[in-house]
């Protein structure tokens, strides 16, 4: 037979080409069969999972580079991917216990401890401020009916995330402690336990007279007690509705803003705020994320003055980071 009439080579087409996916399929079935020899591995398996592997590094990398680009990078580093994730809701439930590596942490830097000299200033890459076109709207409605001296009507304050340890938050170098509690004021558990270790004796017995004078504190309200042994000047008490009672949404909303009319009346400048739905409460940690910004941004709409400058949310954990960038963004959107 001649060379002309000779079978034609056929080029091998690799497992990913066929399936059309670019993750390499043989080394995922390689992985899927470590440690499961008692089971049966269909030829799809692998097959699947390189193609949901990949969708999800192009989700993160799409994200990733958003991230990059928002802080004029044109290349994308860990810290882009660890923001990426941490911005995404879903993305942060399904990796919420992986460790980005050279990803750092999210900003949780109090600006007391900031540079103000000189005028120096540092940039926070995920700061997230209270919509500027609100103020500007109540700034014009406002300003005809405002007396002189009294301050720039609508002025709002500056939000901040921190992550911390529940331990620790007796240690925040604020003017004012927001403490979720029930109608006999206990310290038994969370913020109040925390709380009652840093100020120590003194701060339990300025509790307990304000029991005897208080009494039972009603669901919404606050009571105010001197913060005895802390960097803090006064522990504002509240009495945090039961997540599923009648009307919760509402009476959590009236709790902060409460608890924002109890600071101002104090004159502070600063204050703290705990994840206030957590434990007992039983608030979704998204519904509450929502409710407590939506209370602070009317409040601040409807208020001509205010002597708060700063407002922090101490969260105790990732997932509760993420979701209040989610909703800050969201905020700041409107």
């Amino acid at each position: 037979m001649s060379a002309r009439g000779g079978k034609k080579k056929s080029t091998k087409l690799s497992r990913s080409a066929r399936a059309g996916v670019i993750f390499p399929v043989g080394r995922m079935m390689r992985y899927l069969r470590t440690g499961t020899h008692k089971y049966r591995i269909g030829m799809g398996a692998p097959v699947y999972m390189a193609a949901v592997i990949e969708y999800l590094a192009a989700e993160i990398l799409e994200l990733a580079g958003n991230a990059a680009r928002d802080n004029k990078k044109g290349r994308i580093t860990p810290r882009h991917i660890k923001l990426a994730v941490a911005n995404d809701e879903e993305l942060n439930q399904l990796l919420r216990g992986v460790t980005i590596s050279n990803g750092g942490v999210l900003p949780r830097i109090h600006p007391e401890l900031l540079s103000k000299k000189r005028g120096s200033r540092v940039k926070v890459d995920t700061q997230v401020t209270v919509p500027e076109k609100r103020a500007e709207r109540v700034k014009s409605i406002k300003k005809p009916t405002t007396k002189k001296g009294k301050g720039k009507p609508g002025r709002k304050p500056r939000l901040s995330l921190t992550e911390s340890e529940i331990g620790k938050i007796g240690t925040i170098k604020v003017e004012g402690i927001i403490n979720p509690t029930n109608a006999e004021m206990d310290l038994k558990e969370g913020v109040g336990n925390a709380l009652e270790k840093a100020g120590g004796r003194d701060f339990l017995e300025a509790v307990k007279e304000l029991r005897k004078a208080q009494g039972p504190l009603e669901v919404a309200s606050v009571a105010v007690s001197q913060a005895s042994g802390m960097p803090a000047r006064f522990v504002i008490h509240c009495n945090i509705p039961q997540w599923g009672s009648e009307k919760c949404e509402d009476q959590l909303e009236k709790t902060v803003k409460a608890c924002l009319s109890a600071a101002e009346e104090k004159k502070l400048k600063s204050v703290a705020f705990p994840s206030l739905p957590a434990g007992r409460n039983g608030f979704p940690k998204q519904t509450a994320a929502q409710l407590i910004l939506k209370a602070i941004s009317n409040h601040f709409v409807s208020a001509t003055t205010s002597s708060l400058k700063n407002i922090y949310f101490v969260l105790f954990d990732s997932e509760s980071i993420g979701i209040y960038l989610q909703e800050m963004a969201k905020l700041d959107a409107k």
